[in-house]
């Protein structure tokens, strides 16, 4: 099985889930062996069935896989904690997890599974006025019910998504079980090159989702198709000069420099491209120029998008 968290992985964010199952299954054969998951993705049970459908074929065994999933935010009080892990373990068809992260420093009122699963952001859709409901659960209860789950062998290993640098520090005062990873939004329009260094500083892995930047937003309106990376003139001409493509230039800084990835697409021949980046290296000098377009861009900012589609203001990042 792996002994650390794969460079690249699958992420299987807004993947359809009549797609979920064949997308899981072409993603392993394409190559990938960490797969992304969440309960909030609403695609666990179809992608669960790719899992299986790859291993009855003869692609991969469970244990050559790497599948990570994420607590969602109504299951942050500590009863319920290993209620929303076996959840997400059933439906992936899975008997452990090799990493489950707190999907988000936000904790909100439960929602029974057979009322509503996944149970998403607002705590009543038939509600008059829809809107979150935050609940007082501190982050320190929660992540005492993760590393739980680690002494039962639920996970092998434990993370978070999402916490800023002040969280961090936070956790780290109080963690007996060793936070394995930090998940963050990355690309070069947003480096995090502090919050990285200090991840790393405390010895944690760091995985950069939407590692190509502004792609997986612009069909939400969170993002406007100006706001590619992939045009920039640094990134298309380290593109020329190595013969690859400008996403796998951006893939490939994102490697380079001390992050995992987790890419995502639909199309096989995508799949096999994103993981070919292996065969060249980037200057110091493309490093710095790519990195050079930062703008502070964060696309998932719930600071944003809570209150425009949840009705509820709730940042967390100033």
């Amino acid at each position: 099985m792996p002994d650390t968290i794969p460079a690249i992985g699958f992420g299987f964010w807004k993947v359809a889930r009549d797609d979920a199952a064949d997308v899981a299954y072409e993603a392993i054969r394409a190559g990938y062996r960490h797969l992304d998951c969440a309960a909030d993705y609403g695609n666990e049970i179809e992608v669960g069935q790719g899992i299986a459908r790859a291993i009855e074929d003869g692609l991969v065994t469970r244990d050559d896989l790497w599948v990570t999933s994420k607590l969602w935010n109504t299951f942050h009080a500590p009863k319920h904690v290993e209620e929303g892990c076996r959840k997400s373990m059933g439906d992936l068809g899975l008997d452990y997890l090799d990493l489950y992260l707190i999907h988000f420093p936000i904790a909100l009122e439960y929602v029974p599974i057979e009322t509503r699963y996944p149970p998403e952001w607002v705590h009543d859709p038939e509600a008059s006025d829809p809107a979150m409901r935050r609940a007082r659960v501190p982050l320190h209860k929660t992540w005492e019910a993760m590393e739980g789950l680690v002494r039962v062998g639920l996970t092998r290993r434990i993370g978070v998504c999402n916490y800023n640098s002040g969280l961090l520090h936070d956790l780290m005062s109080y963690a007996e079980v060793q936070p394995y990873a930090l998940q963050i939004e990355a690309h070069p329009y947003l480096v995090q090159d502090k919050l990285i260094r200090l991840a790393k500083d405390y010895g944690l892995e760091v995985t950069a989702f939407s590692p190509l930047g502004a792609l997986s937003y612009v069909e939400l309106d969170m993002a406007g198709k100006s706001d590619s990376v992939l045009t920039e003139d640094v990134v298309a001409r380290a593109a020329q000069s190595h013969g690859k493509t400008p996403a796998q230039v951006v893939l490939r800084w994102g490697i380079q420099r001390g992050t995992s990835i987790i890419p995502k697409t639909s199309k096989p021949e995508r799949m096999r491209e994103n993981l070919d980046i292996f065969d060249f290296e980037l200057s110091e000098a493309e490093m710095q120029a790519i990195s050079a377009l930062d703008q502070g861009r964060r696309f998932n900012d719930p600071g944003i998008f809570t209150e425009k589609a949840f009705g509820t203001f709730n940042p967390i990042y100033d």
